[in-house]
């Protein structure tokens, strides 16, 4: 027995030195019980954007107990845990802090009852609807083994716990702070994020655009109030913002190529009080989606020309007012990177668990980091369980995904299926000759 124990052992060995990037199921089985801890209790106790700084302080605590150089406050809540080994990449790895105003409806035993006042005042339910406790998570798991097996690679390794990423502003908040100034700038920028399209235990990848820019924009439209029953002494600015409504739809599809993907949703519409009374204006409000930023500015200047174009055929007294906020490029993972990163997982995984994936319309502010000139890859990691996953698809069935209340990643493997690719995929990029 005690030279069979030998022998595993320096097979084991072997087989790290010559796989470096693939770490020991053992070795995740022995960091899990941390990371399930944090997950749990991230999940119990979420905050809104802006609000995070308990879950600021328990990463920042996380990362410290374990070595790293940690800075808080950067950017507002954010987070920056340094860990130098030697000269090299720099790697870093984002997770995200803050969860969404949605009421937890999975009936978890550890689900979320919280509930506080957004930013308007309003009182909230509070719930990691997107799964940035997961990723928050995975990554101190990471961060953990990267310390236990630092023979395995070189350089220096960033964890950034970034806030506001549901409000797309915590990325450029924490890029104004100095993020790549006061720290080591990065060869590379690296995340996961899970995933409903995908059972837990497989990760997507997809090289170029894959997630689209999007820009949040008000107009209001203005017109001439008064009674309904008179209409010829008012303008109705009801029918031009109805009118207007209807021109948008032509922008995507007649003035942008048909193989350019762009979305323009009128998502919200507010006008008047009473079925008796024409307001005196409309407030319309748009979300805009795009892969390039030609498309993106394209889309942006026709959404003002048509609004004022519809205004002005009405004899509406004044132009609409027209107000783009909350804007966020385009998350473009790096094709050579993101071919490396699969490669390697294919390896550690098998080509099963590695598939190609596909664009998505949604948004992330992790898309910043890119403009810096970063090479950047976000992977798409499956969070449902395999065998409601299979069902689901038998029968057709459209799964609870990010922002639903009754989304809940199939925690265990999915925790750990995110170590297993953070790992392999970081020590690929910083794994030593």
């Amino acid at each position: 027995m005690k030279h069979l124990l030998l022998l595993l052992l320096s097979l084991s060995a072997v087989s790290w030195a010559a796989e470096p990037w693939r770490v020991a199921s053992t070795q995740i089985d022995a960091v899990y019980p941390q990371v399930e801890g944090l997950y749990l209790d991230l999940h119990r106790n979420p905050e809104l954007s802006y609000h995070e700084e308990k879950t600021a302080a328990k990463i920042a605590g996380q990362l410290r107990q374990l070595g790293y150089d940690v800075t808080t406050g950067v950017g507002g809540n954010g987070v920056v845990g340094v860990f130098k080994n030697g000269a090299g990449p720099v790697v870093m790895l984002r997770a995200e802090l803050d969860a969404l105003p949605v009421p937890e409806k999975t009936g978890l035993a550890y689900a979320s009852h919280v509930t506080t006042h957004d930013d308007r005042g309003v009182e909230v339910p509070v719930m990691h609807a997107c799964g940035h406790d997961l990723h928050m998570a995975i990554g101190i798991g990471t961060a953990a083994l990267l310390v236990q097996n630092k023979d395995r690679w070189h350089g220096t390794f960033i964890y950034v716990g970034q806030p506001a990423e549901e409000r797309i502003g915590g990325a450029k908040a924490m890029m104004k702070d100095g993020l790549f100034t006061r720290f080591p700038k990065p060869d590379f920028v690296f995340g996961v994020h899970d995933s409903s399209g995908l059972p837990a235990g497989k990760v997507g990848y997809t090289p170029g655009f894959s997630a689209a820019n999007a820009d949040s924009v008000n107009v209001t439209v203005y017109g001439v109030g008064g009674h309904g029953s008179a209409p010829q002494q008012t303008v109705d600015p009801i029918v031009i913002a109805a009118r207007t409504i209807v021109s948008w739809q032509t922008i995507v599809s007649r003035e942008i190529d048909p193989r350019e993907p762009a979305v323009i949703t009128v998502g919200s519409i507010h006008g008047g009080t009473k079925n008796n009374i024409i307001p005196d204006e409309v407030q319309m409000q748009l979300t805009v989606r795009s892969y390039e930023d030609e498309v993106r500015k394209h889309l942006l200047a026709s959404i003002e020309r048509i609004a004022d174009a519809e205004a002005a055929a009405a004899g509406a007294p004044k132009k609409p007012l027209i107000e783009t906020y909350e804007g966020v490029g385009a998350v473009y993972n790096d094709p050579q990177t993101t071919k490396r990163l699969a490669e390697r997982l294919k390896q550690v995984m098998g080509d099963a668990n590695v598939v190609l994936g596909r664009p998505i319309m949604a948004s992330d502010d992790f898309a910043e980091y890119r403009y810096a000139g970063i090479p950047s890859v976000m992977l798409e990691l499956g969070a449902v369980n395999p065998e409601k996953y299979a069902e689901a698809k038998k029968n057709g069935e459209k799964l609870p995904g990010p922002h639903s209340p009754y989304f809940a990643p199939d925690r265990e493997p999915s925790l750990k299926t995110g170590i297993e690719v953070e790992m392999a995929a970081i020590v690929e990029l910083m794994g030593k000759p």
